[in-house]
């Protein structure tokens, strides 16, 4: 891991927040955390959300959120920097969905290393760039960051077309990816929030036809979420296709 990660880990770098801001973050909304505080606090909010697991799982999951930060450094995301995404997508599942599995919490951080930046480390091509993550961080994690990644678009093939498809089976085949892939889709939606202009309209109708899809998988008997989680997400979806179908009128 020293060829990608060097110097002090992320999380434990201070983050300038307060004791009384650190202790407060667990009752905020994860946007809200975004708004006030950005990606150093994000930041500790994982840290507390991983307070709990052993010291060597601790320890990888600080490691791939370091990698995850470095590989989106010069990234983007509407009006943030797109860091902040992959850090609320594994805080929703630690938190939010109760799972302590530190290889899907490493996953939903580093689930779109391989899809943006595969040319930037290992041999850069996307089976490289998943062979250099089971080395790092175990061939279960990166098994889970390739059945959320994307493949190469084929040609004369519908963009959005193709990535419902991909989405489908691939989340068919791993109950555990759907668990990321949910949490994903949520911020996906909220995000929407912050979204102005042509993209607003297309993101809309890219995720709409999902909803009914991601909201089955959710449901099923194999998915690993406790019922309750099942239920919460799925009204969550419920609320994302009303708020796609708001913007498409």
């Amino acid at each position: 891991m020293a060829e990608y990660v060097s110097g002090r880990l992320r999380l434990e770098a201070p983050s300038g927040l307060s004791d009384a801001e650190i202790r407060v973050l667990p009752a905020m909304p994860l946007h809200a955390i975004t708004s006030v505080y950005g990606e150093a606090g994000l930041g500790q909010r994982l840290l507390i959300e991983i307070a709990a697991l052993p010291a060597a799982d601790r320890r990888r999951v600080d490691l791939a959120c370091t990698f995850m930060s470095l590989m989106h450094a010069d990234d983007r995301r509407q009006r943030e920097p797109y860091a902040n995404h992959p850090l609320r997508v594994a805080i929703r599942i630690l938190s939010h969905y109760r799972v302590r599995d530190p290889d899907v919490a490493c996953a939903a951080l580093l689930h779109d290393t391989v899809e943006d930046h595969a040319a930037d480390f290992a041999a850069g091509t996307p089976q490289g760039a998943l062979r250099a993550l089971a080395r790092m961080f175990g061939a279960r994690t990166a098994g889970l960051v390739e059945a959320v990644t994307n493949p190469a678009w084929g040609p004369g093939r519908d963009r959005d077309e193709q990535y419902r498809e991909h989405v489908a089976a691939s989340l068919e085949a791993c109950p555990w990816a759907r668990v990321i892939k949910a949490s994903d889709f949520t911020d996906n939606a909220v995000g929407l929030f912050h979204t102005s202009g042509p993209k607003l309209a297309r993101l809309a109708g890219k995720y709409r036809p999902l909803v009914p899809v991601l909201r089955e998988l959710v449901l099923r008997p194999d998915t690993p979420l406790d019922p309750g989680v099942k239920d919460k997400i799925a009204a969550q979806l419920d609320d994302a296709e009303d708020r796609f179908a708001a913007i498409l009128r």
